[in-house]
């Protein structure tokens, strides 16, 4: 192969004018905005690690560790514009550090490594600062969910079914249904996390190196949990982006779905719920309008955000197992975007959870109107007078039609139907008075009853807010175990390296 072979690239030869404006410019400014400071964490690592183990001489790292210092101090990554000189920032980089030292002892500091390892390990630093950001918002509206739940674990509801009234609940109960499903998300954020905390330097191209590297030590030093076992993986699975994005995805989706109900319960004709004059925009016609607007807001971000995340699923579907643009710099940008509408998603739930109230009034002729403590009806006269379920069911049908055909309310104009229906099921009075009957047919009989394990009931609430609550403790407590181990390997990546910078 001659050195005029069209195969071999000419690092000296600047980009086509339509690539370097399509492709590498956006890749740098991306670079310069997203990963500056991890490409500086991540150079001081390797230099440490190559000096600990011999490979670099202390003359030969300290020589590149003030180099590296001096260009910190000189160049403002903001105020770079991208020529096409260099390829990319990682040579912008070696660029300057050959301005200083020379090529022989610049280039020095890439043995052992490639910018597929350092791509990825860049990545994953990004990605793990913007999951804790996230889960740190979300932490925030699993309190206000809780303390919301415990504020209103009383406050009575009306249940719904295939959009129709079902059976009355709590609020407190509702909501607790959605702090299980958030905080099993939140899980899930949790273990993308873990496979994101793995560090692929070390891996160099894709099959690690000749030279006695400690994979083990850069991870430590950049706050990783460990190295990525198989170096074929670190480059190839990408597996730690899908586990992020598609977390991020089923969060909103099932976010969505508490959004959809509060637009729904909010709607005149429900009227469940009151939402607060600093949540309510007017009509700029209509003097009379109340509009919820925060509730789509939530809505369409909550959409953005699930669309968002299933765009970088779907960019990295079916490509192959192995280096590849497609899981890299522009992907990784794009799915920042998912972050940042996620979060403000996170901030106005929050905000708005705490907020609003259940209109009792509304609720109670709700109630009234749609008949829904029925159920209970035939539940008692099973356990009271004897009968099977099915007849009690017949029965409770008989006097829910009488009172709806009436426009009236169970307790005020069931009594009656129900003496009729049940004589002529069951061919005998029943055993209890119209005062038990109003007691059997009220929603807060309805609640009190229902005592089992995961019911409404106050015992079982009660319960269930502790173990919320401890849940909610422990994502605290490993969030703050997380930070004081990567603070810790900060300041000894920063000690190790000012060693090395003061030794010149």
């Amino acid at each position: 192969m001659s050195v005029n072979d069209p195969r071999l690239a000419d690092k000296s030869v600047f980009p086509d004018p339509v690539y370097k404006e399509t492709v590498l410019k956006p890749l740098f400014d991306g670079a310069k905005t997203h990963h500056v400071e991890s490409f500086r964490r991540i150079d001081r690592a390797h230099l440490v690690m190559l000096t600990e183990t011999g490979i670099l001489d202390e003359k030969q790292a300290s020589a590149i560790a003030g180099a590296l210092e001096q260009i910190d101090r000189d160049i403002d990554p903001a105020s770079l514009t991208y020529t096409g000189e260099v390829e990319d920032f990682f040579f912008l980089i070696e660029k300057e550090l050959k301005s200083r030292l020379g090529a022989d002892i610049a280039g020095r500091l890439h043995t052992a490594r490639s910018r597929n390892d350092i791509d990825h390990t860049l990545f994953k630093l990004g990605l793990k600062e913007h999951i804790d950001i996230l889960l740190a918002k979300s932490r925030h509206l699993l309190n206000a969910m809780i303390e919301t739940a415990n504020r209103e674990q009383a406050t009575l509801i009306v249940a719904y079914t295939h959009g129709q009234p079902a059976q009355p609940s709590t609020f407190g109960h509702y909501l607790s249904a959605a702090i299980e499903v958030l905080i099993r998300d939140m899980q899930r954020f949790a273990t993308a996390r873990e496979i994101v905390n793995l560090s692929p330097m070390g891996a160099a191209a894709i099959t690690t190196s000749g030279f006695p590297i400690d994979r083990a030590r850069v991870a430590d030093l950049l706050g990783f949990a460990a190295p990525l076992r198989n170096s074929y993986s670190c480059i190839a699975a990408s597996d730690y982006i899908t586990s992020t994005y598609s977390a991020i995805e089923l969060m909103f989706i099932h976010l969505g779905r508490l959004i959809q109900d509060f637009q729904f319960w909010t709607s005149f004709e429900v009227g469940q719920i009151y939402v607060p004059n600093a949540f309510v925009q007017i009509s700029s016609i209509m003097p009379q309008k109340r509009n919820p607007v925060p509730i789509e807001h939530m809505r369409h971000l909550a959409s953005q955000t699930m669309g968002r995340a299933r765009t970088v699923l779907d960019v990295i579907h079916n490509t192959p197992f192995t280096d590849m643009n497609d899981s890299e710099g522009e992907t990784q940008q794009m799915g920042y975007e998912a972050f940042a509408s996620a979060g403000r998603v996170l901030d106005l739930l929050a905000a708005f959870v705490q907020a609003i109230r259940i209109d009792p009034a509304r609720v109670a002729d709700n109630i009234r109107r749609s008949c829904i403590t029925i159920t209970e009806l035939a539940d008692s006269l099973v356990r009271i007078e004897g009968l099977s379920f099915r007849q009690a069911h017949e029965i409770a049908a008989t006097v829910a039609k009488a009172v709806v055909a009436k426009g009236g309310g169970l307790a005020q104009d069931g009594y009656e139907p129900f003496l009729e229906a049940f004589k002529h099921a069951a061919g005998r009075e029943p055993s209890f008075d119209r005062t038990k009957f109003e007691e059997l047919v009220s929603p807060e009989h309805f609640i009190a009853v229902r005592d089992r394990f995961g019911g409404p009931a106050p015992e079982p609430m009660a319960e269930a807010l502790t173990a919320y609550r401890d849940q909610a403790n422990a994502f605290a407590s490993l969030a703050d175990t997380q930070a004081a181990d990567e603070a810790k390997a900060a300041r000894e990546l920063n000690d190790k390296f000012q060693a090395l910078v003061e030794k010149r």
